[in-house]
């Protein structure tokens, strides 16, 4: 399974002479000492990349005889336990058990579907898509047209498959329009229209779609309009905090734009994204996500 390649807006990237040989011993005695040595696991496992990171997993098992993730699953507990397995396991695995679990049970959790299919690259969703059939032994399309439906489902299933060329499909409604658009288009040009779209109209593209559709369909396409995961931090602030959306959104955004989301996150808020998980998120998984988030510059 391939891992997210860093970019130069995310806040976690390759380490400068990397000795995946230190690392595993660092993390040994971590993990195998007189109690779990928790700063070293975090010092490790945050300023390394993902590419990195499963590089160290390799060799640790190559030197134990056991996965790094179960050792973390029996040395650690809750939220902390669960942002360290998240680090170490691969990114398309991870959004694949993210997609399972948002399915799983009485009633799908549409906010994460949103989420991850809104913001994912076209080669993201192929390897995810590639994940979930191995994982299952079902194609991931046919389990999602069972668990979504109307024009939320249209929207979305669009973006899992990953088609995203214009004029792909087409429907007769002004919603059918909207889909379109927003999930047929390149980045640049998403970022064109919304630029576009704004001068003509007077207003965001991101309003007029608050004002004329409501519900999971309105929830998607400001997902896909916004490109950035910005606005699932409102979740930060205050009461309702959630932490496996914390973890996700900076698990899987840290190498990628979280740089560009704290800079959105300030301009929304008027305070650092740093600032803000200081106040809310403590313990070793407050200390976690600090380390992710990294300090303003």
């Amino acid at each position: 399974i391939c891992v997210y390649q860093s970019s130069a807006r995310g806040t976690v990237k390759d380490k400068a002479n990397f000795k995946v040989d230190e690392d595993v011993s660092a993390l040994r005695k971590a993990i195998e000492g007189l109690g779990t040595t928790e700063k070293t696991l975090i010092d490790v496992l945050t300023q390394r990349s993902s590419a990195q990171r499963q590089l160290i997993a390799k060799a640790y098992e190559k030197a134990t005889g056991r996965t790094l993730i179960d050792d973390l699953k029996g040395d650690t507990r809750g939220d902390f336990e669960d942002v360290l397995v998240a680090l170490v396991t691969p990114p398309a695995l991870y959004d694949c058990q993210e997609v399972i679990k948002a399915m799983k049970g009485a009633g799908t959790t549409e906010s994460t579907l949103t989420e991850i299919f809104a913001s994912r690259s076209n080669k993201q969703i192929r390897e995810l898509s590639e994940a979930y059939l191995a994982k299952t032994g079902r194609a991931m399309i046919h389990d999602l047209q069972s668990e979504v439906s109307g024009d939320y489902g249209k929207a979305l299933l669009i973006l899992a498959e990953a088609l995203y060329e214009a004029g792909e499909k087409k429907w007769g409604t002004d919603e059918g329009k909207f889909i379109d658009i927003l999930c047929h288009r390149s980045v640049p040009q998403l970022r064109q229209t919304l630029i576009e779209y704004k001068n003509i109209s007077k207003k965001t593209l991101q309003e007029s779609i608050k004002s004329e559709m409501s519900g999971n369909l309105e929830k998607l396409l400001v997902a896909v309009g916004r490109m950035s995961l910005f606005s699932k931090l409102y979740l930060v602030q205050g009461a309702g905090t959630t932490e496996c959306t914390l973890t996700r959104i900076f698990v899987s955004r840290s190498e990628i734009d979280l740089i560009d989301i704290k800079v959105e996150y300030k301009k929304l808020f008027g305070c650092s994204l740093y600032s803000q998980l200081e106040s809310e998120v403590s313990g070793d998984y407050g200390k976690t996500l600090k380390c992710l988030c990294g300090q303003d510059e």
